[in-house]
């Protein structure tokens, strides 16, 4: 697969052309709804096994075979090239895929209004071959160790149909968001743990979940260790029944790291307790604050190192974001809450108020501003195939075990081709 960047002048093709492609393949992989206009700086994915590089000053074979992760040999071979030929400075060479890894795939999938749209449905259809997980959001605990389900609606069928497993998210959410005097009702009360997971094991085994995933949030700091205390009870429980456990982990970068959201999750002794984890490396950039990247990778990165320094790589999945934000400027605390928006809707914005998208490179994150109808000023940030790209890179590099989305439902055609293309998707079932 290739990536490239519309310039100014591009067409679908010109660009079909230059990388020996078809309009009809880019246009459908891209899910391009109007191909005649293209945005510049707009990401688009190119078809095909491999890519191509052209050559920059100052590029030799060595350093083009490490960025590729390839050999010299390779690269003479496949472009049948002299050993000591110079490339010209444009010169087209052809990069060979790489032999895939296999990683963990998990997604979300949160039904509102009490029952599932057509388009969480059709979004969970489409994706689950490249899913080891499909996991609906979510089992709200209840003050007495009770369980409110979320609807399933066909989700079991489609996970079986696609090889994939049901993960059982299990939250303290309650009507005001995740509740602190839940958390710790259940964390301190060890009659309400025994029929809470006497509940969950009910549930797991008749609805056929082969995880129960704990999204814990916003727990007291004085409940860190009853909350370790709460896993390992769950674990020995879960081991016993035949289930995995795995937990969710705010974006943490040390031990000590003070905050409602972080201080109850000790990475050290998820890392030792449960199955794996899921680092929700996202929402730097929020509805609530100052227009930034959702997840910049100097951060997220900063994050996984540190998970890195207490649990071993093969628990890891890496949260990543299918959405971005769009802010009205200038930005007031306790002001307007951005819109979220799909990669997509990012791109029609930008196309519709005829503005180039720009992309970070310290952030690896497309943005852009725009003037609206009313003269109020805005700024996107969103994610494209570099940003995500990015992202894959870095579970390479690390070899962790896989990533994790937050949600189905928003449009992204570019993450999933990409996904598919470098990487073997494992099936548990």
């Amino acid at each position: 697969m290739q990536i490239h960047v519309v310039t100014s002048g591009d067409t679908v093709y010109s660009i079909a052309a230059q990388y020996g492609s078809t309009p009809s393949a880019i246009i459908e992989t891209n899910e391009l709804e109007t191909p005649g206009n293209l945005v510049v700086g707009q990401a688009i994915v190119i078809p095909g096994q491999g890519q191509f590089y052209f050559v920059q000053q100052g590029d030799s074979l060595y350093e083009i075979a490490n960025q590729f992760g390839t050999t010299i040999e390779t690269l003479i071979q496949v472009n049948q090239l002299q050993p000591n030929q110079i490339l010209p400075i444009g010169y087209r060479l052809y990069i060979p895929q790489a032999p895939s890894m296999e990683i963990t795939t998990n997604a979300y999938i949160e039904p509102t209004g009490g029952q599932v749209s057509d388009v969480l449905r059709s979004s969970a259809e489409q994706r689950a071959p490249l899913l080891s997980y499909l996991a609906p959001f979510s089992y709200e605990i209840q003050e007495d160790g009770s369980l409110n389900a979320p609807p399933l609606d066909n989700f079991k069928a489609i996970a079986e149909a696609n090889n994939a497993s049901l993960m059982m998210v299990v939250t303290n959410l309650a009507e005001q968001g995740f509740s602190q005097e839940l958390g710790r009702t259940i964390l301190t009360n060890e009659q309400l743990q025994n029929t809470l997971l006497d509940n969950i094991v009910q549930t797991a085994h008749s609805v056929g979940f082969q995880d129960v995933h704990f999204d814990l949030e916003f727990l007291p700091p004085e409940t860190r260790e009853n909350y370790n205390q709460f896993l390992r009870k769950a674990k020995q429980r879960f081991t016993n029944e035949g289930l995995l456990l795995s937990t969710a982990l705010a974006p943490k970068t040390s031990a000590e790291q003070e905050g409602a959201w972080y201080e109850a999750h000790d990475y050290q002794a998820h890392g030792e307790i449960v199955d794996f984890v899921v680092l929700m490396t996202y929402e730097w950039g929020y509805s609530g604050g100052p227009a930034r990247a959702v997840s910049p990778i100097g951060p997220v990165t900063e994050v996984v190192n540190y998970a890195l320094s207490v649990m071993p790589a093969d628990k890891i999945l890496l949260g990543q974001n299918l959405y971005g934000y769009d802010w009205t400027l200038p930005y007031e605390p306790g002001g307007e809450i951005a819109d979220a928006v799909s990669p997509q809707q990012a791109i029609q914005i930008a196309r519709e108020n005829n503005v180039a998208i720009s992309y970070s490179e310290e952030a690896q994150a497309p943005f852009f501003n725009y003037t609206d109808a009313s003269g109020n000023r805005h700024e996107v940030w969103f994610e494209d195939a570099r940003s995500i790209q990015a992202k894959f890179d870095l579970i390479k590099r690390l070899n962790l075990k896989g990533i994790s989305y937050w949600k189905l439902g928003l449009s992204f055609p570019q993450n999933w081709i990409l996904l598919g293309s470098q990487f073997t998707i494992a099936k548990n079932q």
